[in-house]
């Protein structure tokens, strides 16, 4: 009798693939000979429905917004398909957004702001869980924002979107992206608190250079701006970036100001 090929598997763990295989899609995997179908299906329903309530949960206006059959279907898509890159239970919604965006072929019927809205829903869940600390060196609490250099916080994400993800649910479903992008800052604050606040074209564009670290002063990143809006009063743009920075620091968006 022939002997197996060395690159053949035990038996044993060819049984486990065929079980994780038919787990996984159970309409074109078959399940393994001589496991009774009852056990099968208790098997089936709990994981699925393990992965699903996670990511409905943490997905919960994109649950939402999507009727039943699609959202198992597009669930039911993400289970059989994608192939995780980490155990760790928390990481699961990563990989559910990475799936969307860059594995996942868009399909007739989709919600056009599917995978924007995805995205921002995913960024509360990892301010919520990230290990990053406020408590950065060299940071003086009190400092000048206009004299001193603004330290933008870790914890603060400034981020644009074709579509009003903050707005989106059940009753408001756009057809069509925004005239100009949403420009928002999601964030988690000294009390471990997680919130968003919408902001203007200026507001991002002053996140984005104190997000740059270049020590420059709030005031000369103001005066940056001015010169690229051309601005005929320059004083103007500083006089309202100051308040800018000051509603930034209150929030714990800005943390403070270094020094040069």
């Amino acid at each position: 009798m022939a002997s197996p090929s060395r690159t053949d598997p035990p038996d044993f763990i060819r049984r486990q693939y065929e079980f994780a295989a038919h787990i996984r899609d159970p309409q074109n995997r078959p399940a393994p000979a001589d496991i009774e179908e009852r056990r099968m299906g208790v098997y089936r329903e709990l994981f699925f429905n393990n992965v699903e309530g996670f990511i409905a949960g943490t997905f919960p206006v994109l649950r939402k917004t999507l009727d039943d059959d699609s959202w198992n279907s597009l669930l039911r898509d993400y289970f059989s398909r994608h192939r995780a890159r980490t155990p760790l239970f928390l990481e699961m919604p990563r990989e559910f957004l990475t799936w969307l965006e860059s594995e996942r072929d868009a399909q007739d019927g989709d919600l056009p702001f599917l995978t924007e809205l995805a995205h921002y829903e995913w960024v509360e869940l990892a301010l919520s869980i990230s290990e990053e600390s406020l408590d950065v060196p060299g940071l003086g609490r009190d400092g000048d924002l206009l004299e001193g250099i603004p330290v933008l916080s870790p914890l603060a994400w400034h981020l644009a979107y074709r579509w009003p993800v903050h707005r989106i649910g059940p009753d408001f479903l756009p057809a069509s992206p925004g005239s100009a992008p949403t420009c928002l800052v999601v964030y988690r604050n000294r009390d471990n608190d997680v919130g968003f606040l919408e902001i203007n074209p200026v507001t991002k564009r002053l996140l984005e250079l104190v997000d740059e670290d270049s020590g420059a002063t709030g005031t000369t990143l103001l005066d940056r701006i001015a010169t690229e809006m051309d601005h005929p009063n320059p004083d103007i743009v500083i006089k309202g970036g100051a308040g800018i920075l000051n509603n930034l620091y209150q929030k714990d968006i800005i943390l403070g100001t270094k020094q040069a």
